[in-house]
């Protein structure tokens, strides 16, 4: 078995386990279309979008699984959904994404809102992909963790995804990998995880 056969597996388990999971979902349909499986990885896509609907990056990927599988409309209604989603949070690397996606399928590329502020009264973005807080985002009151990695989540993620990552995700990647933390490399693991939910790995 390939090393990406087994992390197929690996997150197919955590998506079957723990059907609620965005993660687990949402890597387990990066690989299954990093593997030629687009039709599985869409599954995998619609129910991450389930989980989290303002998921931006989701929307690329699923729009790609149609071209691939060659539904033209179903890409461009999925990729124009992803696009007015992508341009409300400000996820400038996705919208420009579904939009070369749109051009190469001769759709015409919506129309931006006029730019403004986004009236947030913390006035911080979070710039995690999936994030729900919107105008409700805050900072954190400080760096989480005492390293670079803690600042970069500091001035990038806010508090509301930290929480959601620390208080819940950490704790089913811990039980479901089974992962020491005592270990090197179940601390790689659980970093590796983190970075990934962060949207710091693409």
């Amino acid at each position: 078995m390939s090393q990406l056969d087994e992390r197929i597996a690996q997150f197919r388990k955590m998506a079957t386990d723990d059907p609620d999971n965005e993660l687990g979902h949402f890597r387990l349909g990066q690989l299954l279309l990093e593997d030629n499986q687009p039709a599985e990885a869409a599954k995998s896509f619609e129910r991450t979008l389930e989980l989290s609907p303002q998921f931006s990056k989701v929307f690329q990927l699923l729009g790609e699984c149609r071209i691939k599988l060659g539904e033209k409309d179903k890409a461009i209604d999925v990729l124009t959904k992803g696009w007015h989603n992508a341009d409300e949070k400000g996820d400038r690397m996705p919208k420009e994404a579904m939009e070369k996606l749109l051009v190469s399928l001769g759709a015409a590329v919506p129309q931006t809102k006029a730019a403004a502020d986004d009236g947030s009264p913390g006035g911080f973005r979070c710039q995690r992909p999936g994030c729900m807080e919107g105008n409700r985002a805050r900072q954190l009151p400080a760096p989480p963790i005492p390293d670079e990695l803690g600042q970069r989540i500091y001035e990038n993620v806010c508090a509301g995804c930290w929480n959601l990552w620390f208080k819940d995700f950490s704790i089913k990647v811990i039980n479901e990998l089974r992962l020491d933390l005592s270990s090197e490399f179940g601390q790689n693991e659980y970093d590796r995880h983190m970075r990934e939910f962060l949207g710091f790995d693409s």
